[in-house]
């Protein structure tokens, strides 16, 4: 009897041990919504629409003229959006936990604010309020 409670428990604290093991390398892994200073670089950073998805989900080709935009985060909380001949600007605040960034154009009193889906140093999706989503590349 003695040898069959060593055998259970030893069986038993090799599950728990595994099932430790698997809620360890779950709740690892990339952080998918990074930091202000992956949004912004040391001084400022610039980021390039790769692709763009309908709130359905479908693909959603990019214009000559989107592909051409790029917007440029600077780490003193301002924003420069252009392309074309074409120059927005104004001010960006990133909510790190509630994984928001917020983008105010000059001249406008609301702010866009947009779902960061994954932030990391070379790539950023986006997602709008509608749902559709872009997926940006750092240069």
């Amino acid at each position: 009897m003695d040898l069959n409670f060593k055998n259970m428990k030893a069986s038993w604290t090799f599950v728990m041990a595994m099932l430790l093991m698997v809620v360890m390398a779950s709740c690892g892994g990339e952080e998918k919504a990074g930091t202000e200073t992956m949004l912004s670089g040391g001084s400022s950073k610039t980021w390039k629409a790769e692709k763009e998805t309908t709130a359905t989900g479908e693909k959603d080709k990019l214009t000559d003229a989107e592909e051409d935009e790029t917007m440029q985060f600077y780490s003193d909380g301002r924003f420069a959006m252009g392309g074309g001949g074409s120059l927005q600007t104004g001010t960006w605040a990133y909510d790190q936990a509630g994984k928001r960034l917020s983008l105010t154009f000059q001249d406008q009193a609301n702010a866009e604010v947009f779902q960061v889906e994954k932030l990391t140093e070379k790539e950023m999706t986006l997602v709008a309020g509608d749902g559709s989503k872009m997926e940006l590349k750092a240069e």
